[in-house]
């Protein structure tokens, strides 16, 4: 499975398509065809930014809701707003795909989009509000000591430690 990986900002036109970045389309892509057909997109729950995934890891998360004893209300919570509030976009020929008014409007986004990648999933966010954001989260990080070769070194050691 590829992943979704680096920032890229793209314009969106006067109909509100976008094109998706080229390594997206990748990692949307199922085995079966080799070509992305399309793209679940969602309000981020913790950010004013719109959240998207592959339809196969939408159904991963709810395969995954199956298997936990989750409390009612947290089923509500991500049944009503992750599902409830998700839209399956299309994409064209060309790999552009048009963002509901309604999603672009809830995270301000208007002439230009910054698609991110966050491994599995993905955000579109209005450029500026990302940059402020990514700015807030590289001091965090500075702050609280955070490093790949720490996380790698602790995943080892945990693996380690299991067997």
């Amino acid at each position: 499975m590829d992943i979704f990986l680096s920032t890229h900002i793209n314009k969106i036109d006067a109909k509100g398509r976008v094109s998706v970045p080229a390594t997206f389309r990748t990692a949307l892509s199922s085995s079966a065809t080799g070509q992305a057909t399309g793209v679940i997109i969602y309000r981020a729950l913790h950010h004013d930014a719109l959240e998207g995934c592959s339809p196969t890891h939408l159904e991963l998360l709810s395969q995954s809701m199956d298997k936990l004893d989750l409390s009612p209300e947290t089923y509500e919570l991500i049944e009503t707003t992750i599902f409830g509030g998700s839209v399956h976009v299309p994409l064209d020929a060309e790999g552009r795909m048009i963002l509901p008014e309604h999603l672009r409007d809830t995270a301000g986004i208007t002439d230009s989009a910054a698609f991110v990648g966050r491994r599995n999933t993905f955000q579109i966010w209005q450029p500026v509000k990302f940059t402020t954001y990514m700015e807030s989260q590289r001091k965090q990080a500075k702050q609280q000591d955070v490093s790949l070769s720490k996380i790698i070194a602790d995943a080892k050691a945990k693996l380690g430690g299991a067997q």
